[in-house]
């Protein structure tokens, strides 16, 4: 009499299946025609460049994720969560928190400064200009990056799309409860996804980027919580005060802005 090992078949029949589905899915992503609006993920692109451009307050609040890849090969996932408020040209406020610091920026249109909270130290120094030259600065100057600041350039487009070989339209997608245009598009070093919402007020939901050049792609995810436009910050939102005893750091010795926890 033959026996059946049920245990068995259902183990891998469900090791099967999600592979299965994968491939199924990925055949359909591949295969379906583009609809008219969003077969040039350009022009939606842009649509949402042009949206944010014209806007002169934004205030968000987003939740971004770094995964690193350890000598051992194996894919770290760390989590923060902060929030941004900007006042063309010149006015920036960032916040962000995770399990390894709590830093805060501010540009009043003349001086940057920089506060670590969990340690009650800062740095400041000047840097009069715009907040596109800001950004630039701190990127090129001081090797950080504030989250998904290419999106909030004046330029924001042409930086963009700069250096992109391949621009998809992916279709529609869900991002916290609200209807995407999921766009994809590849330069020679990352692969980038972005979600926009559909809309009169096309603003960017989740931003991945894909590294091709490390090891096991690992990727930064960042997910808009909350976009608000329109209101007008009081101008004491963009100056720093020093806690009470407060270190004060040479400019040379700006506190990281990095999303991971230093190396020891």
């Amino acid at each position: 009499m033959m026996k059946m090992n049920t245990g068995t078949s259902i183990n891998r029949r469900s090791s099967v299946l999600p592979i299965c589905m994968f491939i199924i899915a990925a055949a359909i992503v591949m295969s379906r025609p583009y609809a008219a609006h969003g077969g040039d993920a350009k022009s939606v692109l842009k649509a949402m460049s042009d949206y944010i451009n014209s806007q002169k307050t934004i205030e968000i609040t987003f939740d971004s994720d770094i995964e690193v890849i350890t000598p051992q090969l194996e894919k770290i996932q760390f989590t923060n969560s902060g929030d941004i408020l900007m006042s063309r040209p010149n006015k920036l406020r960032a916040h962000r928190v995770g399990g390894y610091a709590d830093v805060a920026l501010f540009f009043d249109g003349k001086t940057v400064s920089v506060y670590g909270k969990h340690i009650n130290r800062y740095a400041q120094f000047d840097s009069p200009g715009t907040i596109d030259q800001l950004i630039g600065a701190l990127r090129e100057g001081h090797g950080v990056a504030l989250p998904g600041a290419d999106l909030l350039l004046s330029n924001s487009y042409d930086i963009l799309v700069a250096g992109v070989r391949e621009a998809r339209y992916i279709g529609r997608g869900v991002i916290g409860g609200r209807e995407c245009e999921h766009l994809a598009f590849r330069n020679f070093d990352t692969d980038w996804q972005l979600w926009v919402e559909v809309g009169k007020n096309p603003v960017p939901r989740k931003l991945v980027i894909t590294s091709k050049t490390l090891n096991s792609a690992p990727q930064y995810t960042l997910r808009i919580k909350s976009w608000k436009t329109g209101v007008e910050p009081v101008q004491s939102a963009f100056v720093f005060t020093p806690p009470a005893k407060a270190e004060k750091l040479g400019p040379d010795a700006l506190i990281d802005l990095d999303e991971l926890p230093q190396s020891k």
